[in-house]
């Protein structure tokens, strides 16, 4: 099984969320029992302003054992027709293209995505299984 992450997840991990943090973790422990566990550039970008330094991203995705894909091509393209259906469907602009690039990721790259977000991916990703702390 081929999990991706969304940023909500581990941000809750690094920045030791009261709410979250905890439930945050063993979902992650969870999914690392069941196979691989993934993010994307977009993940990185969003998590990297809770750390300092370059050293310190790479530090905790090691510890982590959370491995880095990179999107593919398809992924991205579907990101990004899926972001211009729902801008020009009355969408919010408080979503931003990140959050589309992460749920094509998950759909196209894995089997599942571990979020805080189940909401909005499930309503804009058919087909995609997602998983809540």
């Amino acid at each position: 099984m081929i999990t991706s992450v969304d940023s909500s997840v581990l941000l809750d991990i690094l920045l030791n969320d009261p709410r979250f943090g905890a439930r945050s973790l063993a979902a992650l422990v969870q999914c690392q029992n069941e196979g691989k566990v993934i993010i994307c550039e977009a993940v990185i970008a969003e998590i990297s302003p809770a750390l300092s330094l370059q050293r310190e991203v790479e530090e905790f995705l090691d510890d982590s054992g959370v491995e880095f894909i990179a999107i593919s091509r398809g992924a991205s393209i579907e990101a990004g027709q899926m972001f211009s259906c729902y801008l020009k469907s009355g969408g919010k602009r408080g979503r931003v293209a990140a959050d589309f690039l992460i749920g094509a990721h998950a759909k196209i790259q894995a089997e599942r995505l571990l979020t805080r977000d189940a909401g909005f991916y499930r309503n804009h990703f058919n087909g995609l299984k997602v998983i809540s702390p």
